[in-house]
């Protein structure tokens, strides 16, 4: 498994990249409401990315329609914009990528549709916990590893589950490089982190079990036995200190 190093030129470029990721974000976030078709969204994105003087990092990958992934509820990640209404209640998982000078960002989070119940609260808020988890261990001389068990710990340890299919990843130039960061794993594991790493770290938390099914678009993950999922995701850059979140307005 290997891991690219990325020049101070490289990563302040990601970090063009990742503001610009993280400004349609929030644009998005502040749009969601009842009563909208999800296409909706994707419209907005296309119209922000275009004014930030950056392309889609989804749209034609591996041959995905759309700007961004729009998930609903039991929907975990991947789902596509269309003629969906959000409902009151419902939650909403938004991930993004934008490609400006070359380089990637990606950044993704779950809000609510209206006013939502308090277990959904609840999930949205561990899910965000586990990636601030994940973050915090992400720091040079640690190991992959030590990212991965940090969130898979801080979910289960509030009842949740962690998605094991799908992982993180590393990022620059291309959308995923390596290395996969799952959001499970064990503490002093895997290669050790290093400035200049540049990671998407993403976890998929259910509120039930962790098995995952494929929609009939083939695109759309949902949760296999028809629980809530969440989904947080930002770009990173090891530094000498602290982890440094690229995908920050």
């Amino acid at each position: 498994m290997g891991i690219i190093i990325k020049s101070d030129e490289e990563i302040a470029a990601m970090r063009q990249a990742g503001r610009i990721t993280a400004t349609v974000l929030e644009v998005l976030k502040l749009q969601v409401r009842p009563g909208m078709k999800t296409k909706e969204l994707d419209v907005i994105a296309a119209r922000e990315l275009e004014r930030l003087g950056a392309k889609p990092s989804f749209k034609g990958y591996q041959g995905f329609p759309a700007n961004l992934c729009i998930s609903v509820n039991d929907e975990i990640v991947h789902g596509i914009p269309g003629e969906r209404i959000l409902a009151e209640g419902d939650i909403v998982s938004l991930d993004i990528g934008a490609i400006f000078m070359g380089f990637q960002g990606d950044a993704a989070t779950t809000v609510g549709v209206g006013k939502i119940s308090p277990q959904a609260k609840q999930l949205i808020e561990a899910t965000e916990g586990a990636l601030k988890a994940g973050i915090a261990a992400a720091h040079p001389g640690a190991r992959l590893g030590d990212i991965s068990a940090a969130i898979q710990y801080y979910a289960e340890s509030r009842g949740y589950s962690v998605v094991r299919e799908y992982t993180g990843h590393g990022i620059g130039r291309e959308m995923h490089e390596e290395p996969q960061i799952p959001n499970f794993g064990l503490p002093g594991t895997g290669p050790m982190l290093k400035k200049g790493v540049t990671l998407a770290l993403e976890p998929m938390v259910n509120a039930g079990d962790w098995r995952t099914r494929v929609g009939d678009d083939h695109w759309t993950v949902l949760t296999a036995d028809g629980s809530l999922s969440a989904h947080f995701e930002h770009t990173i850059a090891i530094t000498d200190g602290e982890p440094e979140v690229l995908t920050i307005v």
